[in-house]
């Protein structure tokens, strides 16, 4: 039974062109997200591992090697293993340095021209047996079907298809930054069809050749042999260089690094994939025994790779042979195509690009987009040419799909540098690389044109080793990866690595890379668009400054140093998606220069030291402790109930908290990194002078939102300056504090003026006494003066009546001028030098007019020349409370004394009373709001508190000083007059 040619092209043009739709339908939207970015949908395109020769060449492996054609599918196994440990750190990797090939992962950690342009060589050179095997796959499936095809038609036929297709499929984009959600999800029908197709036909010769699975039990009871063949080579000879090269294969080799990476979707998809993947690759590999004993029970001759088509076709099944072509379509065309959509970037990148090709004049991204559709004709060609080279004689499709997993085995000890080892060096990878690519190509690529096998020297050295010459396989693995890895360790050591390679090496091997230095001689984007457009062009350069600006959330407006250098970073990471790590980092640093000399603002290495530990949170021990706690501190710093704000060397802002964001009306995002120079006004010569000034402390009077509000303000240094006295201090680290007092101020001088009025109501009954008695003198004068005559005496009374008019009206005017003191509104107060005596002692005498003060002495020891710094109301206030207490405590005929002297650059005042003293356990509690020892009714309990903040406004300290049952000391420390003049 045969099938005409037309009928097999027909078929696989409509298969290829519904591969096309569906892609086509989800690029445009048409089938929903939650489909094509279903992890089931990612685990099922990695099944693109399954190519030709899983679908064709196990069933000639295993008739040759029995069971141990299962290693291959045992590798990706093993390999999904270890996702955790090389899958999730390599699409870290990818994804965030935009790294969307093999070539481009190497040349970021091992920099240089060079790594990229060997890398991309070895690959393309270690594809091309693969893509030969994929067209001779095609041509002798298709002709066990239609004898009488053209092989050189067949050939070309399935590569010119296969080129227009890959176009098609990957190079309608201009960059191959994106995802292509529609290849992704095409590659994964595909991975069903032939999984499908595979199962049908397993299951049908079961049931069509033996009759169930019964006759396949009675039939191996019958034939024992066909049982053996298949355990004993499994026995007999190791599976150990299958495993270690299928590993190594189920995620570098071009097209599963870019289905697995390159094209991951964004949801983590990879746990899925750990199970999924080897699942599809297991029912996939149930039927390949199946089939094979179908094709010996039927006797079929020829080699077993074409069991799958052979067997409907002699059973009579043209439907189900027709199926099962269409799946090695399947496995082939996808095989082919995303190997060249992944290679055509890579060696436009790593071999065209360095050639100038980028600097042509023109659109920069049309040529990147023509230069990719030529490359991916000249590699499918490639592989028609290698197809046509290799010798005839070369035994199954599976030694040359071995052939290319070798090769790409020689990067494991780079890779594993790449990831463990940051003391790897670009010398010692390229060295080793050469050693293990060079006994490849020795020992199994030259063979397969000239048709020999290993050289005699390989086979006495193999038969030395005790490996099997039959397979070169274990030998040829065993000796490259050696040498390669004694190459790669022995140079590494031996050379030592650049600060490029050092920080690359940071952050592959996931340790914190250290922060950029300098900062961009640009000052605005639109600089870096001028700065772009010679060396990208206008267009290109625009649009890779606006798709910066875009993913970092910024504006053309950003003048910021650390967001500018951040913008260059990503343009950096953007480019090396178009043109390459290596490429991109030398246009960039061509384009948008950095002053390696500028300092780093501190809030920049804020920001890198949080994102570091943001990406430890997964970790544990000290490193996740370090985190807790640092988001602890900062929790307590956000919500502060007072306006906090950080700064650096520069004084530019690190942190800006939530308080202060109230308070000022600014936002953090706004404010970080600019300097306070910088600050919209008021903030920005407030906070400037402040910071940069001599106080630590300082109180300020600003306008904010239409109303006046006094704000105090605090400065810590974080970095204390060593700089002699003498010389001005240079700012370092520092926090300032932020405090808005307007409404406690407002509440301080209610609760003053409410204090005096309590204190004018508790000294009327004096007052009134005082006046009583110079009013009763004066009547009996005025009544004497109507019976004298002499103008001697008319005058004296007259003076004396006048003398005691004065006494009433001072006793009244310090009554007014007590009860009116103070601010309202929470205004800052005048401060001038204050007399001490005078006030003391006028406190005093307002203090005897109240309830038994007329039985208690008040002595005033104070020096006549005793100046303070104050304000005359409020230090009024102060000791008409104090010796108010005094007297109340004191007994009657008892004595206050108060005591004046000078202490260095302040004035300590003591006011002594002769009272029972203050209880220990009360010396504090005393000035707590609100808490009172006098009975109810004879205190509230704010007077002491009320004097304690009032001092410390002065810049002064109250203490107290009391033994039980002898009394008390209300010790008040003021700044003097003079000392205050000369520091000011």
């Amino acid at each position: 039974m045969t099938i005409e040619l037309g009928t097999l092209f027909i078929a696989s043009l409509a298969y290829l062109l519904v591969l096309f739709l569906i892609a086509y339908a989800a690029e445009r939207g048409r089938i929903p997200s939650r489909i094509t970015q279903h992890p089931l949908a990612y685990a099922l395109a990695l099944g693109v591992y399954a190519t030709s020769w899983s679908y064709f060449g196990s069933v000639g492996y295993a008739a040759q090697y029995g069971f141990r054609y299962l290693a291959i599918y045992l590798g990706p196994t093993l390999s999904c293993l270890l996702v955790p440990v090389l899958w999730r750190p390599l699409l870290k990797l990818t994804r965030e340095l935009q790294l969307t090939s093999l070539a481009d992962l190497f040349a970021f950690r091992y920099p240089g021209q060079a790594t990229g342009t060997f890398v991309t060589l070895v690959l393309l050179i270690g594809s091309l047996p693969y893509l030969a095997m994929q067209v001779r796959a095609v041509v002798e499936s298709a002709r066990v079907l239609s004898p009488s095809a053209s092989a050189t038609t067949l050939g070309l036929g399935f590569c010119a298809t296969t080129i227009v297709f890959s176009v098609l499929f990957g190079a309608r984009y201009v960059t191959p930054r994106e995802r292509h959600e529609g290849l992704a999800l095409a590659i994964a029908f595909e991975s069903l069809v032939k999984g499908v197709a595979m199962v049908l036909v397993g299951v049908w010769a079961v049931a069509s050749i033996f009759g169930g699975p019964g006759g396949l039990q009675s039939w191996l009871d019958a034939h024992p042999e066909a049982l053996r063949a298949m355990q004993q080579p499994a026995r007999e000879a190791s599976w150990a260089p299958l495993l270690v090269l299928s590993s190594a294969a189920a995620f570098l080799i071009p097209r599963q690094y870019h289905v697995a990476f390159t094209e991951s979707p964004e949801r983590d998809a990879l746990s899925t994939a750990t199970w999924a993947f080897p699942l599809l690759l297991l029912l996939m590999n149930m039927a390949v025994p199946l089939v094979l004993w179908a094709g010996v029970a039927l006797g079929l001759p020829g080699p077993a790779d074409f069991h799958i088509l052979a067997v409907p076709v002699a059973r009579g099944a043209p439907a189900l042979a027709l199926l099962a072509f269409l799946g090695g379509i399947s496995a082939c065309s996808a095989m082919v195509i995303v190997t060249t959509l992944a290679m055509a970037p890579m060696c436009l990148t790593h071999l065209v690009l360095p050639l100038g090709y980028a600097r042509a004049p023109g659109n920069l991204y049309r040529r990147l987009l023509w230069a990719r559709r030529v490359l991916i004709a000249a590699i499918i060609l490639a592989g028609y040419g290698f197809y046509l080279l290799l010798d005839r004689r070369a035994s199954g499709l599976v030694d040359l799909g071995l052939v290319s997993f070798v090769g790409v085995a020689q990067f494991i000890p780079g890779l594993l540098g790449l990831l463990f080892w940051p003391r790897a060096t670009r010398a010692g990878f390229l060295a080793g690389l050469a050693a293990g690519t060079t006994v490849w190509a020795v020992l199994l690529l030259r063979p397969l044109w000239i048709g020999h096998g290993l050289p005699s020297g390989a086979i006495a050295l193999a038969a030395l080793l005790d490996f099997s010459t039959v397979e070169p396989w274990g030998f040829v693995t065993f000796t490259s990866l050696t040498l390669n890895a004694l190459a790669f360790v022995g140079l590494s050591l031996a050379t030592r690595p650049s600060l490029e390679e050092a920080e690359a090496a940071r952050l592959c091997a996931r340790e914190a890379p250290s922060l950029a230095a300098g900062s961009v001689t640009a000052g605005s984007p639109d600089e870096f668009r001028r700065q772009l457009a010679p060396v990208l062009g206008p267009d290109a350069a625009t649009a890779e400054l606006d798709r910066a600006l875009s993913e970092l959330g910024l504006s053309y407006d950003e003048h910021r140093p650390a967001e500018l250098r951040r913008l260059r970073d990503q343009i950096e990471r953007n480019l090396s998606g178009l043109l390459g790590p290596v490429l991109a980092r030398l246009a960039v640093s061509e384009a948008l220069q950095v002053d390696p000399q500028a300092r780093t603002a501190l809030a920049e290495q804020l920001r890198f030291v949080e994102e570091r530990l943001r990406d430890a949170r997964g970790m544990t021990g000290p490193v996740r402790e370090l985190e807790a706690v640092r988001r602890y501190l900062q929790r307590i710093l956000e919500e502060l109930p007072v306006g906090a704000c950080a700064l650096g060397p520069d004084q530019d802002v690190v942190i800006w908290n939530e308080a202060l964001e109230r308070l000022s009306g600014l936002r953090s995002e706004e404010v970080r990194g600019q300097t306070l120079t910088r600050l919209p006004e008021p903030w920005g010569g407030l906070l400037s002078g402040f910071a940069s000034g001599p106080d630590a402390d300082a109180e300020a009077q600003v306008r904010l939102d239409g109303r006046e509000r006094i704000l105090r303000l605090h400065r810590s240094l974080a970095t204390p300056s060593e700089t002699p006295k003498e010389e001005p201090e240079r700012l370092e680290s520092a926090v300032l504090l932020v405090e808005d007092l307007t409404e406690r101020k407002a509440m301080d001088a209610k609760l003053a003026h409410q204090d005096r009025l309590a204190s004018v109501g508790r000294v009327a009954a004096g007052v009134a006494h005082e006046i009583g008695n110079p009013l009763t003198a004066i009547t009996s004068v005025a009544q004497n003066l109507r019976y004298e005559e002499d103008p001697a005496e008319v005058r004296e009374r007259v003076q004396l009546i006048l003398q005691q008019t004065k006494r009433i009206d001072a006793i009244v005017r310090a009554l007014v001028t007590f009860s009116h003191a103070g601010v309202a509104g929470g205004k800052s107060v005048p401060v001038t030098q204050v007399p001490l005596a005078p006030l003391l002692l006028e406190a005093g005498q307002l203090s005897r007019l109240g309830r038994k003060g007329a039985d208690v002495k008040c002595v005033s020891h104070c020096p006549e020349s005793l100046e303070v710094v104050g304000n005359t109301q409020r230090l009024q206030q102060v000791f008409v409370n104090l010796i108010t207490n005094a007297i109340d405590a004191s007994p009657r005929g008892g004595k206050v004394e108060l005591f004046a002297e000078e202490a260095g650059e302040q004035v300590r005042v003591r006011v002594v009373d002769q009272g029972h003293g203050v209880p220990p356990e009360l010396a504090q509690r005393i000035f707590e709001p609100f808490f009172t020892t006098k009975q109810p009714g004879e205190g509230t309990g704010l007077g002491l508190a009320l004097v304690s903040s009032i001092v410390r406004e002065h810049g002064g300290t109250l203490e107290v000083d009391s033994q039980p049952g002898a009394g008390a000391t209300f010790i008040v420390t003021l700044p003097r007059a003079m000392a205050r003049q000369a520091t000011g």
